[in-house]
């Protein structure tokens, strides 16, 4: 039996609508978390959950002393290769870590179900965590995977080997990934798990990952510390 949907999931899913159908123009400010909460009869918690996710996925904007808008949209840059976090500090003689903060399924909204291509309110699993390097934190990432192709592996194989895992248990090899960054500052709760101040400067990442077959089996958003990580691309002329 599907899961119930979460309220602050069919707030997304509604102000997401809004933007899309152009109800919420592109640069807009929103109502306030206030407003939300009074105009879908929900707590102030729920309605900052709900424009969180819209925040995560690059659609909602906060401004400093200004208020959360509708974000423009932005110029985009092709990167290369498949990232990851665990190599990339390895190779620079760090030693790196992970730190789970929340392990759970739930029903996709339906940016998570565009993303991966899956049936709106199909069942996911929501992993986020804390990395690290040398112990400091680097970044904070949530990844939503679709349930099927993880439901019968352990919780150490989908935290810790993910890629290697799907590959060895499934075939399926991870071929290549879609990203995009943008720079945000970070929100009181993000700058206490990483040990920034608020509004310090992050930089988002948003990524979905592909198999060999071209089937995306997993959409990541994460928030790296400004000023201790950075992103390089090699460009070559054809």
């Amino acid at each position: 039996m599907p899961k119930k949907m979460p309220v602050y999931i069919q707030m997304h899913n509604q102000m997401r609508e809004w933007i899309n159908t152009g109800e919420w123009k592109e640069g807009e400010k929103v109502p306030s978390e206030r407003d939300l909460a009074l105009r879908f009869d929900v707590s102030r918690m729920t309605a900052r959950q709900a424009v969180n996710t819209l925040v995560d996925e690059g659609l909602l904007e906060r401004r400093r002393g200004s208020g959360t808008f509708v974000a423009l949209e932005k110029v985009r840059e092709k990167m290369s290769g498949v990232p990851s976090f665990t190599e990339t500090v390895e190779r620079q003689g760090k030693v790196p870590a992970s730190k789970l903060v929340a392990f759970h399924t739930k029903p996709a909204s339906i940016s998570e179900a565009e993303k991966l291509q899956i049936e709106h309110n199909e069942e996911v699993l929501i992993m986020e965590r804390i990395r690290s390097a040398d112990g400091i934190p680097i970044c904070y990432e949530v990844a939503t995977i679709p349930y099927k192709y993880v439901h019968d592996l352990s919780k150490e194989q989908i935290t810790q080997h993910l890629f290697k895992t799907l590959e060895v248990e499934k075939g399926m090899r991870v071929e290549r990934a879609e990203q995009t960054i943008s720079a945000t500052w970070a929100s009181e709760s993000i700058a206490e798990m990483l040990g920034i101040k608020r509004g310090s400067s992050v930089l988002r990442l948003r990524q979905v990952s592909y198999s060999q077959d071209d089937t995306p089996f997993e959409y990541v958003r994460s928030q790296y510390v400004g000023d201790r990580y950075e992103f390089f691309l090699e460009a070559a002329k054809k």
